[in-house]
């Protein structure tokens, strides 16, 4: 079944028309290496559903927004990130999502510190 958007590159990547560094897949998700990672492990976990945001994908299809966590989580564990892994979620133009589908960035592999960015 189609992503949806065939404007949007993530949906694109899960159609398989645009290739991609994919480290894991379920049902409803497919996760793959970042092409600018910003920490040794950074793969994005996405639903492979057209949603732009977690919140629109929270609030449309809840078992998908909890299937992304629990893949984020098992991407980390596959990684190597046991120490600590952060999940990211980038909601807008002005908080940094470049790409309008809704996507988790697992970062891990180094000490992340805080406050982020």
């Amino acid at each position: 079944m189609p992503a949806g958007d065939t404007d949007c590159l993530f949906c694109r990547i899960v159609d398989g028309d645009v290739p991609a560094d994919v480290v894991r897949e379920s049902e409803r998700t497919l996760a793959f290496r970042d092409i600018n990672p910003q920490a040794p492990v950074h793969v994005l976990v996405v639903s492979r559903e057209h949603h732009a945001s977690a919140g629109e994908l929270a609030a449309a299809d809840p078992h998908t927004a909890a299937e992304v966590l629990r893949e984020a989580a098992a991407v980390a564990g596959a990684e190597g990130a046991d120490a600590g892994y952060r999940i990211v979620f980038n909601t807008g133009a002005a908080a940094g999502q470049s790409v309008p589908h809704v996507h988790a960035h697992v970062l891990g592999g180094r000490s992340l510190g805080w406050p982020p960015g």
